[in-house]
């Protein structure tokens, strides 16, 4: 069997990546929040004129808080497939994992304050 190319992986790789996403935005409902959130603050950068700078910077606090959001709920989701039953250990797991979730998110906050609370008053 031949060895599949380096384009075709990558190509390949993204579908899969675009198709998580997709799962990702259509069944979980904290992304969905936090995608209507990410639509209102890009729409307030166009409002508000932000910077290149303050574009960047938006830019990466939204990937952040909707990548990790996804590292979230994949941890949750196999760690209900490993152990559908209570477990203090699989919930300590979860807890980490939605704090951490709470940290980015937080801090994406206080980016969000910083741009725009000097643009409002």
């Amino acid at each position: 069997m031949a060895k599949e190319s380096f384009v075709k992986n990558r190509i390949k790789g993204f579908m899969y990546a675009a198709k998580g996403a997709i799962l990702l935005l259509s069944t979980e409902s904290s992304i969905q929040l936090q995608f209507l959130l990410a639509v209102v603050v890009t729409i307030a950068g166009f409002y508000y004129e932000i910077s290149t700078v303050e574009w960047m910077i938006q830019t990466l606090a939204i990937g952040l808080v909707m990548g990790v959001e996804g590292v979230n709920t994949a941890i949750e989701k196999l760690s209900d497939y490993v152990q559908p039953n209570h477990d203090p250990k699989i919930g300590f797991l979860k807890d980490i994992s939605a704090g951490a979730v709470m940290m980015v998110a937080v801090a994406a906050s206080v980016v969000g304050l910083i741009i725009y609370l000097p643009k409002i008053f």
